[in-house]
């Protein structure tokens, strides 16, 4: 007896259209209350064209205060990589007085939707030359900084754990980008065991003496208005970024919508902002900036679901090659 199966003699071109209309699912994650899209359709078929240009095509890049940490836990703020520095080990008394004062001034500047990025600018360079300049005067010791860092109390997002593991065995590049203090940053990665040989790294770091004292900051300054040089000039050095054209761009202030400017010839580019506080008076200009907001949301459950389906198309394309080795 014969079978007939009419769809064996459908073109293979219309048998693979068939299969993505069929694979293509929802991301539920997407309809959380605290999820806000200007362009909803936009964004799904920017992240299924990603999907089906497969893991090897993307990186990710992210700021790491506020946006990789929590910015408030249990109502109280999470410290951040500069926050983290004030501490009884590490500076005086005065100092940290005088860096407090320094964010009640600059801190609502930075997130003041009324003031634009050309007038925050030369004040953000203030800010950070003067924290700077106050941190070296300290004399900070490199060898007490994990234990700041694990007395600190800072927290990354909920699904931290995920996002990491999932970008290091999917073998894609993780460029974290932040205007905090470089050093303590990557204690903060190592103390939650996710430092994968896929993560890069552009900040603030100090540079010790032979002491092992902080005596001076290296390099260009970087701030949160900035980034768009630091991405510039550091694009080049960083080979594992090539010939990854598409972004998943993850910030919590509108300066970090320029830390994808240093990638050549992207594709698709698919930003993420998470809105921490005075949310009605920033919610609309983040809603016409960023592709997704996160209102006050402390998780990572957003770009897990993303990035779960974006790699997924690995296991789809060999599902795909199975039937089209049948069907020729």
């Amino acid at each position: 007896m014969i079978y007939h199966i009419p769809w064996i003699h459908t073109p293979v071109r219309t048998v693979l259209a068939i299969w993505n209309q069929l694979t293509k699912t929802e991301i539920p994650e997407l309809a959380k209350c605290s999820v806000l899209m200007r362009e909803r359709g936009r964004v799904e078929e920017t992240i299924h064209s990603m999907q089906r240009a497969g893991a090897g095509s993307l990186q990710v890049i992210s700021d790491f205060d506020m946006t990789l940490t929590r910015f408030a836990h249990n109502g109280r703020r999470v410290p951040t990589t500069h926050n983290i520095l004030i501490n009884r080990l590490l500076i005086s008394e005065d100092c940290t007085q005088k860096l407090k004062v320094l964010l009640n001034t600059y801190y609502p500047i930075e997130i003041d939707p009324s003031r634009s990025v050309e007038e925050k600018l030369p004040l953000m360079v203030e800010w950070w030359t003067k924290v700077h300049e106050l941190l070296i005067q300290q004399r900070i010791r490199k060898d007490l900084l994990a234990q700041a860092v694990n007395e600190s109390g800072t927290m990354l997002r909920d699904g931290y754990k995920s996002f990491f593991d999932r970008l290091a065995e999917q073998q894609i590049p993780l460029l974290i980008f932040s205007a905090g203090v470089g050093d303590v940053l990557e204690e903060v990665i190592r103390q939650n065991q996710v430092f994968h040989p896929n993560v890069n790294i552009i900040s603030n770091y100090m540079d010790f003496d032979p002491t092992g004292a902080l005596q001076a900051f290296k390099g260009l300054l970087i701030h949160t208005f900035n980034k768009r040089e630091g991405a510039l000039s550091h694009a080049a050095g960083l080979k594992n970024l090539q010939g990854r054209p598409n972004v998943l761009l993850l910030g919590d202030s509108l300066g970090d919508l320029t830390m994808a400017d240093g990638v050549s010839e992207h594709q698709n580019i698919l930003t993420i902002g998470f809105l921490n506080d005075q949310v009605e008076e920033r919610k609309e200009s983040y809603i016409n900036s960023f592709d997704i907001v996160l209102v006050k949301d402390e998780t990572l459950d957003v770009p897990n679901a993303i990035l779960s389906y974006i790699t997924s198309s690995r296991d789809k394309k060999n599902i795909i090659m199975q039937y089209e080795d049948e069907l020729l």
